[in-house]
Parts: structure tokens; C-alpha cells; sequence
């Protein structure tokens, strides 16, 4: 059975910071230095981490580390559901099922893409390459869709756990379609949509990242590139087909010739029976490919520790991969603003013990005040150790 992206919205206690030092920025930053750089013992690596890697990190990311770019997370201070109490995400089986629910869920995505594909990488990204560049890091696992991280350090191997905004990809033949040119097309067949979005834009309610502002303007912003206009008809929104399909169409499973049509204007019509195109992102309720999931376990089992920035592990795709990590002995950290799913047995064995940040690190602070600095410290580390070994030789006095 395949696995599948379900969200987990109960509320989440607060966590128990570890160390305890880590209660502040600066011991949080000390602590995640510790963790980062403190060689990994033997008894503490998985046994199927390669050599080069057993002192590397792990490090799996979510939407928390890209609200400094102006995106919205699930559970911050000002994440949607913290917010919108009646949010609640398309599911993979509606949007395959029902043109209604497409219509709705391409116009908000049509209004959300403006902001998102502004959107930059930002200081979190660029401390995850320099750690990266510094040798500390094996690869990240992200379960972000705005492919900042590709962008940021496209060196560095990146997994995008549940996929990607950047492309819309077929139902019936898997083809792939470049998301902004995908804009244009829906511009195009929408004109009072488009002439609406010029509006907002015009408004400044899409370009505000403060989300009392944008509430302010008629505007619910929520993950992945979702705008709700409350009282909208969705109902005459209008998107494409799949080009390929349109013009050939795909077998179906019953070994018959499929039907994709489109209208005078090139639109979807709902006689067709193929060439629906969705976002390519591992929607709620939809299976994470088989491959995909094998190479986040196959991350997990090559680095020597894992770290979690800004993700509360919400959902078991990716609370897994720390519990499998846990199985194995690897050392655990997470620096999240608020609670993490089960993380109480995760540090289990390292409440009140002596460490320091070295065996294990839990800190509530944004990554965006943590990481820079940590770099700093390894960068400084690195210049001290290279001034130590380009010291000339000096014979003493006495020789």
C-alpha cells in the first residue's frame, strides 16, 4: 500500500527545550553548533551510513523555514490554521473526481501564483548551502513545494518529499507543463479573472506578507500558493487540458480510446474522460510515489543525524523518516517555533541528561536568527584551523 500525505491538525503541545541553555538565542545557536559538528559515535551512526557521511546531517525542511519569504505555514503564529479555523486543503480524490472542485481549486491557485512566484530563498536556504559547502550536510529532504532549496543550493542533493509547484503534470499521460506558462494559459481563458488578480495586485493585497493586511483586503492566504476569496463563484473559473492528450488521446484502463475535448477557447470540457491537469505536488490523501519514498529512507540511512527545521511533522510522510532515524540511534534535533508531532519520544532518553547539544538539540527559535550564526561559527572554526595548519614551522630557542 502506498504511502499517503494526511494532515494532522489536533493542536500540539509545547515543547521542552533541550538543552536547557537553548532557552535563549545564543544558547540555541551554541547548541546547534554542538550538534552540527560534534564527530558522530560509532554506536550512534547507522550501520548503513557510508564513511563520508556518518559525521554529515540530514536535514528535512518545512513550510516554516519559507514564511520569511512571504509564504504561508500551517501552524506559526500566523499559519492558516492558526488563523482560519475553516481551512481545510483539496483532497487528491476530489480533485480527480470532480471538475467543480478543479475549477476551484486552479482560481485560487491562479491568484495565490503571483506572490509565490515572486517568492525568493531566503537566509535559512543560504545558511543550509554554506553548511552544505562546509561539509556538514549529506542532503535535505524537504516537504516544501516552492523549490526554494533547488534554487538556493541546487549543489547540494535536495528531495522534494511532496513534490513541486513549479510544473502542472497530466493525470492520464504524466507529462509535464512549466507553471508560469500554465499562468498565462489560464490568463487567457479567465480575462474577468485575470482582470481581478490585476486588481489585488494593484491593491497591494497580494504583495503584503502580513496576513491581517491581506484578510484586511477581501483575502484568505494559505500553503502552497491557495488564495480564497470568501463569496467568490469559483464556479466560472475555466483551465486546459493536457496538450499531448488533446491531441492524442491516452488509452484507458478498459483498453478504449479516451475522450479529451476543449471548447472554441481551448477550454477543459467535462464530456472528457482524460488530460486533466493537477499541480505536480503530493496532494492531501494522494500516495508519495514509490521512489521517492525509498530515497527519503535511503537519506535517512546514509547521514549520521537528522536535523528538522521549521516543520512540526505533521504528516506521517515525514514524521516517519525522524522515527526511523530515532530506531536506528542517530542523534535527534528540531528547531521548530511551536510543538512537533510525538517529539516527546524522540528525546526521551536525553531529558536531564548532560548534554549540550551534542547527543540531541530541541529549540523553539526561527531558524532565520539561529543559522546564519551558526555558520558564522563554523566559517570562523574553519579559518582558525587553516591559519593553525599554515603556520610556518619555528624551531625553538634552544634547537
Amino acid at each position: 500500500m502506498g504511502l499517503m500525505r494526511i494532515p494532522y491538525t489536533a493542536p500540539l503541545p509545547a515543547p521542552t527545550i533541550i538543552p536547557a541553555s537553548a532557552q535563549t538565542l545564543s544558547g540555541a545557536i551554541a547548541a546547534l553548533h554542538s550538534f552540527l559538528t560534534t564527530p558522530v559515535s560509532s554506536s550512534s551512526s547507522s550501520s548503513s551510513s557510508t564513511t563520508s557521511n556518518k559525521n554529515k546531517t540530514l536535514i528535512l525542511t518545512g513550510a516554516g523555514i519559507s514564511v520569511a519569504s512571504g509564504l504561508a505555514d500551517y501552524r506559526g503564529t500566523a499559519g492558516t490554521y492558526t488563523l482560519n479555523k475553516t481551512y481545510r486543503p483539496i483532497y487528491f480524490h476530489e480533485f480527480s473526481a470532480s471538475h467543480e472542485a478543479r475549477k476551484r481549486y486552479w482560481a485560487r491557485s491562479f491568484l495565490g501564483w503571483t506572490n509565490l512566484s515572486k517568492s525568493r530563498p531566503n537566509s535559512t536556504h543560504a545558511a543550509i548551502r554554506a553548511l552544505g559547502q562546509a561539509g556538514l550536510v549529506s542532503s535535505v529532504v524537504t516537504q516544501n513545494v516552492d523549490s526554494f532549496h533547488r534554487v538556493a543550493h541546487p549543489e547540494l542533493p535536495t528531495l522534494e518529499l511532496h513534490g513541486y509547484l513549479r510544473s502542472a503534470v497530466c493525470l492520464s499521460c504524466r507529462r509535464e507543463y512549466d507553471r508560469a506558462q500554465f499562468q498565462e494559459d489560464l490568463r487567457a481563458l479567465n480575462p474577468a479573472w485575470a482582470a481581478f488578480l490585476d486588481e489585488m495586485v494593484a491593491a497591494g493585497a497580494l504583495t503584503t506578507e502580513n496576513p491581517a493586511e491581506r484578510r484586511a483586503k477581501g483575502l484568505k492566504t494559505n500553503p502552497d500558493g491557495d488564495v480564497d476569496v470568501p463569496g467568490v463563484d469559483y464556479g466560472t473559473f475555466r483551465y486546459p487540458p493536457c496538450p499531448s492528450c488533446l491531441e492524442t488521446p491516452p488509452l484507458g484502463k478498459d483498453g478504449e480510446r479516451s475522450v479529451v475535448e476543449a471548447d472554441a477557447d481551448g477550454a477543459w470540457k467535462p464530456e472528457s474522460t482524460a488530460g486533466v491537469l493537477k499541480p505536480a505536488v503530493i496532494m492531501f490523501g494522494e500516495s508519495i510515489p514509490g521512489p521517492v519514498k525509498t530515497a527519503a529512507e535511503t537519506a535517512v540511512d546514509e547521514a549520521g543525524r537528522v536535523l528538522v527545521l521549521g516543520s512540526s511533522l505533521a504528516t506521517y510522510s515525514a514524521w516517519r523518516l525522524i522515527k526511523r532515524a530515532k530506531d536506528q540511534g542517530m542523534p535527534i534535533g528540531i528547531a521548530n517555533l511551536g510543538g512537533v508531532r510525538g517529539e516527546e519520544q524522540f528525546f526521551a532518553d536525553v531529558v536531564g541528561s548532560d548534554n549540550t547539544g551534542k547527543q540531541a538539540v530541541r529549540c523553539a527559535h526561527s531558524t532565520e536568527k539561529t543559522l546564519p550564526e551558526v555558520v558564522k561559527m563554523v566559517q570562523a572554526s574553519s579559518a582558525m584551523n587553516l591559519a593553525r595548519e599554515q603556520r610556518p614551522f619555528v624551531p625553538a630557542s634552544w634547537a
